[in-house]
């Protein structure tokens, strides 16, 4: 049981250590050395190297060892189309379940950011925050075990591109406002046309 709070811990940590870009997409892992920063055996860690390797977040090259995965622009492609109709499901299933508490974290989540925009790397992890609470306000279990679409802040970055605030702040308090007004397929194409919208950004036809 300790174990496996360990890995369980450990995978948060490195999970983090990507998101945050602390480990940069193209890096090689070296086991031994991450495992002695974090004061741990190479045992857990490969443990959770290999989880992260299904969430697209690390991969592993035969006979060179393990990176941080960079994706290609097929993947990403692939990653939007699906984002954009489970998502789009979360934000029409949120606009019917959520409570006015949940409704009112959603608007917290870029208050900050209403007259002041300017700080892009807080308003990222603003923006990573409320698609997850969109997913997890749709009280969908099935949803909440798809890691992937959590990381998908992680392709924008390592494309180089990111929407300013100026373009994505009125799309998201207009998904709040779907949701708070109960309206689920006004939510869902609301949500669906934000998330097209970032696809065409990082892969123009």
């Amino acid at each position: 049981m300790e174990h496996l709070e360990l890995v369980d811990r450990l995978y948060l940590t490195v999970k983090r250590m990507i998101l945050d870009q602390e480990l940069v997409p193209g890096q090689k892992l070296v086991q031994e050395k991450l495992a002695a920063e974090l004061g741990v055996s190479r045992s857990p860690l490969l443990k959770v190297l290999q989880r992260l390797e299904t969430e697209l977040l690390v991969e592993s090259i035969p006979r060179r060892g393990m990176y941080v995965k960079q994706l290609a622009a097929t993947e990403i492609r692939d990653v939007f189309q699906c984002r954009a109709v489970i998502e789009g499901l979360s934000a029409r299933l949120a606009a019917e379940r959520a409570t006015p508490e949940e409704i009112s974290a959603l608007r917290d989540c870029f208050a900050p950011f209403v007259n002041d925009n300017s700080d892009l790397e807080a308003y990222a992890r603003a923006d990573r925050q409320f698609h997850q609470l969109i997913m997890k306000y749709s009280g969908n279990a099935v949803i909440n075990r798809l890691e992937l679409l959590t990381n998908i802040h992680l392709t924008a970055f390592q494309a180089g591109l990111l929407r300013t605030p100026k373009d994505t702040l009125p799309e998201h308090r207009s998904i709040i406002e779907a949701i708070a007004a109960g309206d689920g397929p006004m939510a869902e194409r609301r949500m669906r046309g934000h998330i097209e919208a970032s696809g065409r950004l990082l892969l123009p036809d």
